[in-house]
Order: C-alpha cells, then structure tokens, then sequence
C-alpha cells in the first residue's frame, strides 16, 4: 500500500513524527517530554515514594517552584544563517571524554521508586557515555555499579563525623579501588530538615504497613509487584559497618544516628590529601565559598541548592552561577544542577555560565515511568534534545553554546562584604567574536 510503513526498518515513512516506526520512536511519541515521564510516574509508583523524590524541603513547593521558574527566566539569542549540519555534544571534563554535558546527579535510597533504580541508570550512562554519580545511600553498592559503569562511574560522599570520619575515609579509599573518576562532597546537608511531605506520609525505611501506607501501595499494583520480586531498599553501601547480616531497619537506623552533621572546610583539607583524583564539592552557592575551594586545590565546583529539598531560602543554583564562575576565574569547572529537565535547560545552564549539568529528578522519573527501559529513553531524549536546541540557537559545540548571547535578568551579582543583590535591569553577556 503506498505510504504505508514498513516495520521497524528504523527509515522515516513519510514526514513528521509519526514517520518513524521502531520501538523507541513509539516510546519518544508516548513521552515526548520529561514532563509526560512525570505525570506517568505519579499514577505508577506508591504515592509516598514518588513524593519523596519528587517534593523539596518544607511544605515541599516554593524553592522546587523557583528553581525552575529561574531557569525559565534565562533567554538565549539565537544566531541564523550558519551552517549547523554538523553539531556536536561532544564535551571533556576532568580529563575524561562524554557524549554529551548532562550526566546523572547522585540520588539517595531511590530504589524506593523503582527496584534498582541505581543499576537501570549506571548502565544507561555507561552505554550513553555520560557521567553516572552514585550516592553513599544508594541502594546498590558501589562495586557493583562501577562495574555496570566502570568508564563513567563517580561516588558522592555524605560525611559520617564519628570517630574521627573512619566510616567517612574507608568509603572514600573503597570508591578509589572501585574506579571512581571523581569524588563529589556534598556539603549542603548539615543538618536534617523536615520535609513537609514525608511527616504527613509517614514515610520510613523500612516500610511500615500502617493503613495510608497500604492504601498507597493498593494503588501502584506494578510498583507494588516489582518490589515485592526485589525487596525493599537497602543501603548497601553502608553494610560493611553495620554487618554483612544486618537488616534494613539496622542499616537505616545507622544511617540515621550517623550522618548527622556535614562536611567542614577542615574535612575537606584532609580529603583532598587523601584523595587522588578529582575532588568536586557540590552545594556551592556563595563566590566567597568557590574560592577558598579553589584554593584547597578543589577541581570542580558543583552549584546547587540541592533540588529546592534542604533550605527554602536558597537561591535558585542558576542565578549564582555567573558571580561564582567569574570569581573562579577558570581554577576549577563550573558543575550545575537544579531543574535540568530538556537539552534546552542544557544550552540554558552552559550560555550563563556552567561548564557542564547534572539531572536527577529527570533520569528517575524515567525510570519509574518505564522501569527498565527508563534509563536509555533518558539519554536518548536528552541527546536528541541538546542537539536540537544547539543547532536552533546557531550554535555547534559546548564550547559554542558556552559564549551564547544570553538575557539572564536574575543573577545575582555579590558585592564585597559578600552582600548580594539583583541588577536592577536583565544582565545581558555578549557573545565572544
């Protein structure tokens, strides 16, 4: 029949985004963007896991509110007339060589939304060549993840302060045996918050089958069948100090009496001696606290307020970026996350000022969207997204989308004694001839 398709071939059947019939183009129509992931996920996982990744500090709303509202607040000019047949997303960071400048942020106990949720994502980076960082309270340990990610792998350490940081020393000494290209030190968690959302859904691990509980896990039948198959979330990682035999409510409640202060600028002295390959501290928000990283010797600086899910009153990451990057002055990369949720927020994030983005809440939804398949349908989209507005912007590398013509009308500009206030017109940087 003419204009009919011709299976999974792969070759366009005509124009238009029907046109291609293989597998992944049908998955790319169901879920055009991540936010169509989103709204799956809400209807396929327990009610409380999903508001747990997917909420912020407090009553859950305003700083995850803000942050994307900011990124939405940053315009970039496009360039016409030139020839962008040939864009490449190609980028380097640390020495090492990624397919695109997006990887896939740390996330704590995510197996609650989906089993092996850390797994699902290590191997979609690894075939995708992109950054994978693991949690120190993921759900897989991190020698199995090196191994499912051994080109892309970094580990992310939150401190445990007893005993002198024993606990703290001995993950990072296992992260180098494992291959981690890089070590990131979150310092942004130095004391607990109460996170609204989770108070009200009694959220605790090990689940407790309390009647909201069940009622929850009675509407999420899939959700409730895979974790059944798989087990609850366990922090693997942690096993070693509590007992090879130990239950999820021991390993929990390790995880409960010992992380409970951060790291300090001393802890980060003693890791930068200990530790010999790249050392990055995300939750920077202050020039003032970039540069006395850099000089520590501190290779990267990773800009965040944690996904809005710590201080309410943070700024949003992306409106910082510009005054920190400028303070540094090149002594170290420019890391960024915060409400990364298209190849556009990419090209957002690198025009003001970041040298490279990580996601988190993208890749996991994804993931409990789709499972399995969730990971790669990530990457894809991302990829295929990044390109896109690469080449509608005019331009055909990160190194290119790095001097864009952007309006960035909320950055803050920090005047000594560190005060920081708002231009009181839209900053405008120029592109670099």
């Amino acid at each position: 029949m003419s204009g009919s398709s011709t299976g999974n071939t792969g070759k366009p059947q005509g124009w238009g985004a029907g046109a291609t019939e293989t597998p992944a183009a049908r998955m790319r129509r169901r879920f055009p963007a991540f936010g169509d992931l989103q709204r799956h996920a809400k209807l396929r996982v327990a009610r409380f896991a999903y508001d747990f990744v997917e909420g912020g500090v407090g009553d859950g709303a305003p700083n995850v509110a803000h942050n994307r509202a900011a990124m939405d607040a940053v315009r970039i000019v496009p360039r016409y007339a030139l020839d962008v047949s040939q864009v490449s997303t190609a980028t380097s960071l640390f020495g090492r060589d990624y397919a695109m400048p997006v990887g896939v942020a740390p996330m704590g106990n995510i197996g609650m939304i989906w089993p092996e949720a850390d797994a699902i994502l290590a191997a979609a980076a690894q075939a995708a060549r992109v950054p994978y960082v693991s949690s120190t309270v993921a759900n897989v340990g991190m020698e199995r993840l090196a191994q499912l990610a051994p080109d892309v792998f970094w580990f992310q350490l939150y401190g445990l302060p007893g005993n002198s940081h024993a606990v703290s020393v001995d993950l990072i000494q296992r992260a180098e045996a494992a291959g981690a290209h890089a070590l990131v030190l979150t310092l942004d968690v130095p004391l607990r918050q109460k996170r609204v959302h989770d108070v009200r859904n009694g959220l605790v691990v090990p689940f407790r089958f309390r009647p909201r509980t069940v009622f929850d896990i009675a509407r999420a039948p899939l959700w409730a069948l895979s974790m059944l198959q798989k087990g609850q979330p366990r922090f693997e990682n942690l096993r070693k100090y509590v007992g090879e035999s130990a239950s999820n409510a021991e390993l929990a409640g390790f995880v409960h009496a010992r992380m409970t202060t951060g790291i300090t600028w001393e802890d980060i002295a003693r890791f930068r001696e200990i530790w010999p390959r790249a050392l990055v501290l995300k939750g920077i928000q202050h020039p003032e606290d970039a540069e006395r990283a850099a000089a520590l010797g501190v290779d990267g600086i990773w800009v965040s307020n944690h996904g809005g899910r710590q201080f309410d009153a943070a700024p949003a990451a992306i409106d910082t970026v510009p005054a920190i990057a400028a303070a540094l002055g090149g002594r170290a990369k420019v890391l960024l996350d915060g409400s990364i949720r298209s190849g556009l927020d990419v090209f957002r994030s690198l025009a003001v000022g970041a040298d490279f983005t990580f996601s988190g809440r993208a890749f996991m939804w994804s993931v409990a969207a789709l499972g399995t398949a969730g990971g790669d349908h990530a990457m894809a989209a991302f990829q295929e997204e990044i390109r896109g507005t690469f080449g509608q912007g005019g331009v055909r590398s990160v190194e290119e989308a790095m001097r864009a013509t952007v309006l960035h009308p909320n950055a803050i500009h920090f005047d000594p004694p560190g005060n920081a206030a708002l231009p009181e017109a839209p900053r405008r940087r120029l592109a670099e001839a």
